[in-house]
């Protein structure tokens, strides 16, 4: 009772004491990462000033996911509706500047003409009745979140209410589309531009001087160069932030020691073995693959895969080891043999000569929830069990299965007398399958599938070849437990090293490939490693610098070791990556300077003979073709050609392969149309199909977006 009473009298204190520590708590955190508190944390985006709001934004990604079934990762799901995001308030905006929107008399247009084959909404004559629209929607505001039936689906108010705003969107979006491409065009004079790019044709004769006649040796391109020439060409050079990241692989995969122990493991299996029983407290036989008297319940009960009880041909064995195991007698094994993934041991249990192509005929009684089972079907999978089995009885005694045909709910096969004919390797219900190929010709009897239950009849069974039925122990390839152990020290030991090592050099000590990759900051994929978004985040953290390290886990392959070797901001690339592309182009710039000097003739003929080269020639030029014979795309030759006059000579022209000079020898001039219309026509509705993607491209451009995903959901 002393100590409460001490704890009361100080409880002042305490409070006090508790709360300076959550205070320096959140003080650090805030020290520690200074946007941890930053108000765009609950803000995915904002663009051109309307934020999408993270919850809203992730309940939306999962509506998504789920809707999809699980087909798209998380960062796939969250970059589509993004896009969507994105998409919806660019377009608002501009719909809302030019005021368009639709009104009440509009949506009602817009329901009638998207519901009027509805029989809800028409009258006895067979009408779009509103009125009858009207009840419907007032029903469902009235059943506050209930849903009725319209037409094959149920309805509530909300996903009328969304329906109809994606009907109106979808009006307003094409009323946006209708106007711009009014105002998108070709004209006369771009129709006869048109005709004469590709009717007007220019003979020339010409000289290259190929970059290639000068040594790259001979040409010096300094750093001060590729920073000139990236500050001429930013466009050309501008890049995302980036990390550029080399990691190692520590594979979690099974050692020599543990597959030995695995095929070992198989091997015995074959024989009996005394194990001792608990209940009784003696010694009895367990029976071996050998000797096992159910050889199903003996594969299930010790093989990483189910037993398979077909017959299988050549072609459905493992690659691996069908020829040794169709070579196989009864009883005698094949293996343990590797095979996609496991060690198997196959026994020959049975030979038979068995078809390859059967011809079937079938009655097909469904029940609730089969597969394929249309809506109206009711009956339980006991009441379709019994239907089957009377018509089976009906056959039996004589009726013709022509006459009941009806009952079949298959209408496909029905059209062919109700007659199916397959191969072994099609794909049917394994059930169905089964029968048809193991049985005889003429028999008879009732088969469940996930259909439904089928009277099955053998009419016909062709090209009989050898089978097996193959009992197989598979045993999946794991690592054992040490060896999962070894590859958790050996990641240790590497990270305890790597802090006063060189990364590459230590890798190399330790046989380990030193891997490079470049992403940005909303990747997701690393190659060879799918998904990795937890190493792009890290290598993005303000607190990760150049020459840092971690180690990550990776489902299916084990660790990886990943430095931190490059940072490149947004802005220009960095003047190592902009060389790549650079020095070759500024390198053949200072070729076209030096070879423009050493030209001294003025004709095609005398500088060639100066230089070394062979006059060429070329015929039917167009403005609309860019390639130059015997040169390739030469989009400049081209374009000076049809600026000269016929036996006019051109300045030395700077290509994408050399220096140029060109002589026109001939110009066919087009014949004039009377009417360019057609033309027109065609330019008009190619630049208005263009409209859509490119108008949404610009706004895109133009938009002010600040993306804050990587920061907020990614």
């Amino acid at each position: 009772m002393a100590i409460l009473n001490k704890i009361r009298q100080r409880s002042l204190i305490l409070i006090l004491v508790i709360a300076l520590a959550l205070f320096a708590f959140v003080i650090q955190g805030v020290i520690d990462n200074p946007n941890a508190f930053a108000s765009n944390q609950g803000v995915v985006a904002t663009i051109n000033g309307t934020d999408i709001d993270r919850n809203d934004f992730q309940q939306k990604v999962k509506n998504y996911q789920d809707r999809v079934g699980g087909r798209v990762s998380s960062t796939q799901a969250m970059n589509t509706i993004y896009n969507e995001e994105l998409r919806n308030i660019i377009m608002d905006g501009e719909y809302e500047k030019l005021g368009l929107s639709v009104e009440k008399d509009e949506m009602r247009d817009l329901l009638k003409n998207s519901f009027q084959s509805y029989p809800e909404f028409q009258d006895e004559n067979g009408a779009f009745d509103v009125n009858r629209l009207n009840a419907f929607i007032a029903n469902l505001k009235d059943l506050k979140g209930e849903a009725a039936p319209l037409g094959n689906f149920l309805v509530n108010y909300e996903s009328w209410s969304n329906n109809e705003q994606t009907i109106a969107s979808n009006a307003v979006q094409q009323s946006y589309y209708s106007m711009l491409r009014a105002g998108v065009g070709a004209t006369i004079a771009e129709a006869k531009d048109e005709y004469l790019a590709d009717a007007k044709t220019v003979n020339i004769k010409y000289v290259q001087i190929p970059y290639t006649s000068i040594a790259d040796s001979l040409v010096n391109v300094s750093e001060s160069d590729v920073r000139a020439y990236m500050k001429n060409h930013e466009d050309k050079f501008k890049a995302d932030a980036n990390r550029e990241v080399v990691y190692v692989e520590f594979k979690e995969e099974a050692s020599k020691t543990d597959e030995d122990a695995i095929i070992a493991d198989l091997n015995a299996l074959k024989a009996d073995r005394e194990v001792y029983n608990e209940s009784s407290g003696n010694n009895e036989t367990e029976l071996g693959f050998t000797n096992a008297k159910d050889i199903a319940d003996f594969v299930n009960a010790n093989s990483d895969l189910k037993y398979d009880d077909s017959f299988l041909r050549a072609g459905q064995l493992p690659a691996v080891a069908k020829d040794s195991i169709m070579n196989l007698e009864v009883g005698d094994y094949y293996g343990p043999y590797k095979d996609a993934g496991y060690f198997k041991l196959s026994k020959m249990m049975a030979v038979e000569q068995m078809p390859d192509t059967v011809n079937v005929r079938h009655i097909l009684v469904p029940f609730a929830g089969a597969s394929s089972a249309a809506p109206d079907v009711t009956a339980t999978p006991d009441e379709a069990k019994r239907k089957a089995d009377s018509i089976l009885a009906q056959i039996k005694g004589g009726k013709r299965f022509m006459d009941l045909l009806e009952l079949s709910s298959d209408k496909v096969s029905n059209e062919n007398d109700g007659e199916i004919e397959f191969a072994y390797n099609a794909g049917m219900a394994p059930e169905f399958k089964a029968f048809s190929f193991e049985n005889k010709v003429g028999d008879i009897d009732v088969v469940g599938t996930s259909f439904g239950y089928h009277i099955i009849e053998v009419l016909e069974q062709k090209s009989f070849n050898k089978a097996v039925k193959v009992a197989t122990v598979a045993r999946e390839i794991e690592p054992s437990d040490q060896t999962l152990q070894d590859v958790f020290n050996k990641v240790s030991k590497f990270e305890i090293a790597a802090k006063d090592s060189d990364f590459n050099t230590l890798a190399e000590e330790n046989e380990l490939t030193v891997k490079p990759v470049t992403f940005k900051e909303l990747d997701e994929n690393i190659p060879g490693l799918g998904s990795q978004r937890q190493v792009v985040r890290w290598a993005f953290e303000e607190g990760t610098e150049v020459g840092d390290y971690k180690r990550f886990p990776v489902s299916g392959l084990g660790f990886i070791v990943a430095k931190l070797v490059e940072k490149n901001e947004e802005g220009l690339m960095s003047i190592e990556d902009a060389s790549i592309t650079a020095v070759p182009e500024i390198r053949n710039e200072k070729k076209a300077q030096m070879i423009r000097q050493k030209i001294t003739a003025s004709t095609v003929d005398e500088i060639a003979k100066n230089q070394g080269q062979t006059p060429r020639t070329a015929a039917a030029l167009t403005l609309k073709n860019t390639t130059l014979a015997g040169a390739g795309a030469e989009p400049k030759v081209i374009g000076a050609s049809f600026g000269l006059q016929e036996g006019a000579s051109s300045k030395p022209i700077d290509g994408q392969k050399g220096v140029y000079v060109i002589t026109v020898t001939k110009i066919t001039e087009a014949t004039e149309l009377d009417n360019y219309t057609s033309i027109m026509n065609r330019l008009n509705s190619t630049l208005r199909g263009a409209v859509q993607g490119k108008v949404f491209q610009a706004l895109e451009n133009a938009a002010d977006i600040e993306d804050n995903r990587a920061k907020t959901v990614y």
